[in-house]
């Protein structure tokens, strides 16, 4: 049993094993046993399930307090990984809620039914599993070789932040994605849905022999994997000015992201009540880009107060938008 005490990125083998563990069951548990059979979510049953995956990324925060209180956990970076782990976590979760909004267009555009969606997008995690993977340790093996890779990252973000704050929103056209034109180029795909399946044999219109068809529901999560990779070019440089520990970085993207399946429903169903929180995600951006250069030249920047500014300002972001549109709600 040695072979689970050999470092990987830093850390042994057993905890990344422990992580991944909880993923996979959260995802039998999910897709095995909560929604055996496919039926349409509502905004209560989203904000339950939701609550549930929120409660679980807390217990792992606080397995990492205690890991790091007994000296079971060290960062690679010397940083905080409690307050990193967090910090991490709420920018991805605010990050992602421009992301449902995509998914909501991709949906609409293949007319997949809302007792399907769930489904796919617990399948969807399998590729955002791998996909950030990859994009979290090529950024971990950038800024540890490039220290000044941080300062790139930082103004990065610092520019993204200013854009989003003086761009107004474009519409999406999902026909002019390039996994679309991708996925017809090399596979066959039906016009109508198979119920839930990905995949299916039919019979050549031609020759008459089956042959492996692709079903507009699995266009769909290939559609959505890629919108998450676009996504993540934001969040990635985001959470590595605020730790450069892969295992953090990881952890906390993807607790948001397995999250972000279940709040869905219920924030495709609100999004329009949040209009004002992209403004105070850019001043976010903005902050952690300063926050970079900031520990780049003068040392590390405080992560309690950079945890509590965060809040601030996405609460306020939240509270600010809900107050706005309260005449919306009331209208409805």
């Amino acid at each position: 049993m040695d072979f689970l005490f050999y470092e990987v990125v830093s850390k042994p083998l057993w905890l990344w094993l422990m992580f991944l563990a909880i993923v996979v069951t959260l995802m039998i548990f999910d897709l095995g046993v909560l929604h055996k059979d496919d039926h349409e979510i509502g905004v209560a049953e989203s904000l339950k399930l939701s609550a549930f995956y929120i409660a679980i990324a807390v217990a792992f925060g606080g397995y990492i307090w205690w890991a790091w209180s007994t000296g079971t956990l060290v960062t690679s970076d010397g940083t905080n990984p409690v307050a990193s782990y967090f910090q991490g976590y709420i920018i991805e979760k605010v990050l992602s809620i421009d992301n449902v909004f995509v998914i909501s267009l991709i949906f609409g555009y293949f007319a997949i039914p809302r007792k399907y969606q769930y489904r796919a997008l617990v399948w969807g995690i399998i590729g955002v599993i791998v996909l950030r993977g990859i994009m979290i340790a090529v950024g971990a093996e950038l800024v540890s070789n490039y220290k000044w890779m941080t300062l790139v990252f930082a103004a990065f973000l610092a520019f993204t932040g200013i854009k989003m704050l003086f761009t107004s929103e474009g519409e999406t056209d999902v026909s002019k994605n390039p996994m679309v034109k991708l996925v017809a180029r090399f596979l066959n795909v039906t016009k109508e849905l198979h119920g839930q399946r990905f995949f299916v044999r039919l019979p050549n219109p031609d020759t008459n022999k089956m042959m492996l068809y692709a079903t507009p529901l699995f266009v769909a999560l290939v559609v959505i994997n890629f919108a998450d990779v676009i996504f993540a070019v934001d969040s990635v440089p985001a959470i590595f000015l605020i730790t450069t520990d892969t295992f953090i970085v990881y952890t906390a993207n993807i607790m948001a992201i397995l999250g972000l399946r279940a709040l869905y429903f219920a924030l495709a169903a609100l999004v329009h009540r949040f209009h004002y929180l992209k403004y105070a995600l850019a001043l976010v951006l903005v902050f952690i880009g300063f926050k970079g250069f900031y520990s780049y030249f003068f040392g590390k920047f405080d992560p309690y107060l950079s945890l509590a500014i965060t809040i601030g300002i996405i609460a306020s972001g939240i509270f600010y938008s809900l107050w706005k549109t309260r005449r919306v709600q009331l209208d409805g």
